[in-house]
């Protein structure tokens, strides 16, 4: 049963989505429109210029608003040290943190495992955000090919823990879950 704030009620939610697609803009609106505390947890690593001007885009881009917590491997770790019930919780990347785990030779299915066990027991809301890599041209190397495989498969199995999962393309969100399904008569 999910705990009761006020009128929230302690919901998880995956945000997904191609590249540049908003997916991570709409990502913090829903955590932000909580009413809890903002908390970021960073999954990724700044390995080159590139992406060190992007954390710091994106950092400053949120502002003080958030607490933010950089974490590219111990994710269960660190969500249950921040969860709180006056928290909302943001991770953002999923894709970052499965390619983390893959380039250190961890078995992320393990991982997946440790935070499927601890997410219901969360005091608060968990806003995830990965990547669609799937919906392009198939990779040309085998390295790519199984990590695009290991990502839709990531995707799927936090969808299936979330109450929602919310796909976005061009700033637009897409409900994909719970699905409404059309009444078909014959």
């Amino acid at each position: 049963m999910a705990e009761q704030r006020g009128d929230l009620r302690v919901r998880h939610c995956l945000v997904t989505g191609g590249a540049r697609s908003g997916k991570s803009a709409y990502a913090e609106k829903l955590v932000i429109s909580s009413g809890r505390r903002p908390t970021y947890i960073a999954t990724g690593q700044a390995f080159d210029g590139e992406m060190e001007e992007r954390i710091t885009h994106h950092k400053m881009q949120r502002g003080d608003l958030w607490d933010t917590v950089e974490e590219p491997l111990e994710l269960v770790r660190v969500l249950e040290t921040h969860a709180s019930s006056d928290r909302a919780i943001l991770v953002d990347c999923l894709t970052l943190w499965l390619s983390n785990l893959m380039h250190g030779s961890r078995d992320w299915t393990v991982e997946l495992e440790r935070l499927e066990a601890v997410l219901s027991s969360l005091p608060c809301p968990v806003v995830f955000v990965g990547n669609e890599v799937g919906m392009g041209i198939v990779p040309e190397n085998a390295m790519a090919r199984a990590f695009r495989d290991e990502a839709g498969r990531l995707n799927q199995r936090v969808a299936d823990l979330c109450h929602f999962v919310m796909f976005v393309a061009a700033g637009q969100p897409l409900q994909l879950k719970p699905a409404v399904f059309p009444e078909i008569s014959l």
